[in-house]
């Protein structure tokens, strides 16, 4: 059974009914004893990074992700599920992530410099003409083909963002697929069983739809 999570905040139904549509079967659930023996977990999201991490903590959610993910349960992490993997969020006054992945959840500010290894060295955007939050279709450069989850996936396909902060992590190897939005930043990370998009697999159609197909495959 794979769980998605429920804690309040993102568009919980567009990830089931897209999960639905590939025969998986699924369940929603803010039941902490659930989320600890689903057999995969899909934490989605859509709102501040401070708001999302006191909701996990008063319906006790915190604890049964992390060790779920320890164990090598099955993790895909949307939009702000990517975000929570890291140390701390910029957002508001700044928040305590999970602290599973290191690194820092940042704010655009289109200064954003090259990248060491970045598979984006010379951005197409234009800067003056980009605006916050990030919303929209964009493409995306895979840096880890060997990716399960980006088993045929087109390079540079198109997927569907909406975001005004993106994650910066410390260790550039679990980077699977970056965007140009500005200059490089982070669209999907990979470690392990644990997986993560910035953007929308339920909204990103076809593209979106064979990455859910190949989380469910796994």
């Amino acid at each position: 059974m794979i769980v998605v999570v429920d804690y309040g905040m993102g568009n919980l139904r567009s990830v089931s009914k897209a999960l639905e549509s590939l025969g998986a079967p699924v369940r929603v659930s803010s039941d902490p004893q659930e989320v600890a023996k689903a057999a995969k977990l899909i934490l989605p999201g859509v709102g501040a990074f401070p708001a999302a991490m006191r909701e996990l903590a008063a319906r006790q959610l915190i604890d049964p992700l992390k060790a779920s993910i320890a164990k090598g349960v099955p993790y895909l992490g949307i939009c702000l599920g990517l975000q929570l993997l890291f140390e701390r969020g910029e957002e508001g006054q700044g928040a305590a992530g999970l602290g599973i992945l290191q690194g820092v959840v940042k704010r655009f500010s289109f200064s954003l410099q090259p990248v060491p290894g970045s598979q984006i060295q010379n951005p197409k955007s234009k800067i003056q003409n980009l605006k916050i939050p990030h919303m929209g279709w964009n493409q995306v450069t895979i840096n880890q083909k060997q990716c399960p989850l980006l088993k045929d996936v087109p390079d540079q396909s198109f997927v569907y963002f909406v975001h005004s902060y993106y994650a910066d992590p410390a260790d550039r190897s679990v980077v699977a697929l970056e965007t140009d939005y500005g200059g490089a930043f982070t669209a999907m990370v990979w470690r392990d069983n644990l997986y993560a998009a910035q953007f929308h697999p339920e909204k990103s159609q076809a593209v979106g739809l064979q990455l859910l197909k190949n989380f469910v495959e796994l």
